[in-house]
């Protein structure tokens, strides 16, 4: 049945407006989202088709631009538009304000405000974290994604951007989704050369740190960051 055919007051805007979005069902709340369905097939129903694909509603945290291929009626804008909406949700619950003025003096500090960057992802993300004179984030920014090696994590793009905010030193966090956080021989040449670098350029790399959902690796904790 078409959202139009329903009687009004089942319609899921009616019932938000009405009732509060916390008292609608997960497929009322995608269909809003949604907007509109396809030829034969409802909001309503390419909602459901959504659910059932990820199996349930928690399983969102985990999609990706390929997670819906095949349902009908889901085209790339509204993919687009799931996306962007996960990643918001992300940001609003797990996200503070950038903590421009917290000091990063310890791996626990640092995980405590960049963990939740990695939550759900597959492959490998390689943030860096540029700091001033005190230690302090100046900015953080994703620079490579997919495997770490030295094709990827290319030394040049990791200084020019600290060349571009001034930072005195730096930070290098990159997650294993396998859940192991030993580094592998890629992680600690890049390491390396990063720490060689850094001090010709007087740009000091102060850790290296591999998460998994539930554990990390300190390059510094382990002494080697020689």
């Amino acid at each position: 049945m078409l959202i139009k055919e329903l009687p009004k007051t089942e319609r899921p805007r009616e019932r938000l407006k009405k009732y509060g979005a916390n008292n609608l069902a997960n497929e009322e709340l995608l269909a809003i989202l949604l907007k509109t369905g396809t030829k034969g097939v409802s909001v309503k129903d390419l909602a459901l088709s959504l659910l059932k694909r990820v199996g349930c509603i928690q399983n969102f945290k985990d999609i990706n631009f390929y997670t819906f291929d095949g349902i009908k009626g889901l085209g790339d804008v509204k993919k687009q538009e799931l996306l962007a909406l996960v990643e918001l949700a992300k940001r609003i619950f797990l996200e503070t304000n950038l903590p421009i003025s917290k000091s990063y003096q310890n791996p626990e500090t640092i995980l405590e405000d960049n963990r939740y960057l990695f939550l759900g992802l597959k492959q490998e993300y390689f943030y860096v974290l540029y700091l001033d004179s005190k230690k302090k984030l100046i900015e953080r920014k994703l620079l490579f994604m997919g495997t770490v090696d030295r094709s990827i994590v290319h030394p040049r793009e990791v200084f020019k951007n600290a060349y571009l905010c001034s930072a005195s030193s730096f930070i290098c966090i990159h997650n294993h989704p396998s859940g192991d956080v030993m580094p592998s021989k890629a992680d600690i040449e890049i390491t390396k050369t990063l720490v060689e670098i850094g001090r010709i350029q007087g740009i000091d790399l102060i850790d290296h740190l591999i998460l998994s959902d539930n554990n990390y690796f300190s390059f510094y904790e382990n002494n080697l960051m020689e």
